[in-house]
């Protein structure tokens, strides 16, 4: 396994983190206990999870996993958790108040049977909530010892950035990460989530990056999915997203050209998206889900597997999001821009079509 530097901190994490939105689920605690095994085992080290995951079954399997296994084990895993989303009736059973905070920081502790975790993220942002409030609260719980490092999750450029500058303002804890959906079939968060990201040195963590499982090759385009796949099941919590993906013609052509590049290098169509990811700019780790051991390992070996220019490049301009011409389109971008010398656009800018954007439109 490889590592990477934490953006900002003075931890190292693995290329690949392992996700756990399952656990308890359709991947029981006896499954579950396999897959953490077999994860630290290929020394893999950034587990993540969520309060909401399975109703909090999700932490509390870690927990045991935890409890059960040496602590010479433990000790290397970096533990990632979330707050944020409703676990309580009411109007103030969600959100990122100081008070519910308090209470879903502490009832996450206590399920992941530990003092203290990693990397808290926030699920979502909370606009009723002053992020002043927010942050007052992160900072104090890493004073207090109960969270290390904080991060965020579905936010958008202008919400991470005020974040982020907020907090250095007020000389507390700043963010170090970003959870985002992010993958080849999902490249929207390129027009202006991920360069706040890159300019903030913000670690991007991909949740959903293999897409539901479109981007590993077992769905056939116009074909139904299978009941035992996530797009097949009803039980899937982003059905839409499967839907909408299977709808998409571009999405398709993507997926093929995924396919066709794994079959040129000897690898798997998994094993080439999460590649991908992983080589974008800045400090990208993908988050993977496994059902099982052996799809584990497969995805495991992203790590070890470097695309060349020339299948990167096939690769983004086959998946680059289409937009309109404003603000995020060519027209858009190119009044952003500020060409220098050698034509380059401003670090963090989107190129359109692969190709620098035109100058001269005013």
């Amino acid at each position: 396994m490889k590592y990477c530097k934490f953006g900002k901190t003075g931890i190292a994490v693995s290329q690949i983190a392992l996700g756990t939105m399952y656990f308890g689920d359709e991947t029981p605690e006896e499954k579950a206990f396999e897959i953490l095994d077999a994860y630290v085992a290929a020394e893999g080290n950034l587990i993540d999870t969520a309060d909401v995951y399975v109703g909090g079954r999700s932490e509390e399997i870690i927990g045991r996993w935890f409890a059960s296994r040496p602590r010479d084990i433990t000790e290397h895993v970096i533990l990632a958790s979330k707050g944020r989303s409703r676990t309580r009736v009411g109007p103030n059973g969600a959100g990122l108040s100081r008070r519910y905070l308090h209470r879903a920081l502490d009832a996450s502790l206590q399920r992941l049977g530990v003092d203290t975790i990693d990397l808290y993220q926030l699920h979502a942002s909370d606009m009723h909530t002053p992020v002043e409030e927010t942050l007052s609260f992160l900072d104090d719980a890493v004073r207090a010892g109960k969270i290390h490092y904080i991060g965020l999750s579905n936010f958008t450029g202008w919400q991470l950035q005020l974040m982020v500058s907020t907090a250095k303002v007020m000389g507390v804890q700043v963010p170090v990460s970003l959870q985002q959906q992010y993958s080849l079939l999902s490249r929207e968060s390129d027009w202006e989530v991920l360069p706040a990201a890159l300019y903030n040195d913000i670690v991007v963590l991909p949740w959903s990056p293999l897409a539901g499982g479109f981007l590993t090759g077992k769905y056939q385009r116009g074909g139904k999915p299978a009941a035992d796949t996530r797009a097949g099941s009803k039980k899937d919590l982003y059905q839409w997203t499967s839907a909408d993906y299977a709808a998409s013609g571009q999405n398709w052509e993507t997926i093929d050209a995924v396919v066709s590049i794994a079959n040129e290098i000897g690898a798997t169509p998994a094993q080439v998206a999460l590649s991908w990811l992983i080589g974008r700019p800045g400090t990208v780790v993908p988050i993977i889900g496994a059902r099982s051991v052996e799809q584990l390992k497969d995805s495991l070996g992203a790590a070890d597997l470097s695309l060349s220019e020339d299948a990167s490049k096939r690769l983004n301009l086959v998946s680059t999001p289409k937009a309109g011409e404003y603000p995020y389109g060519a027209f858009g971008a190119g009044q952003r821009n500020r060409a220098l010398q050698d034509g380059n656009p401003a670090p963090g800018l989107p190129i359109a079509g692969g190709s620098a954007y035109p100058l001269g439109r005013v």
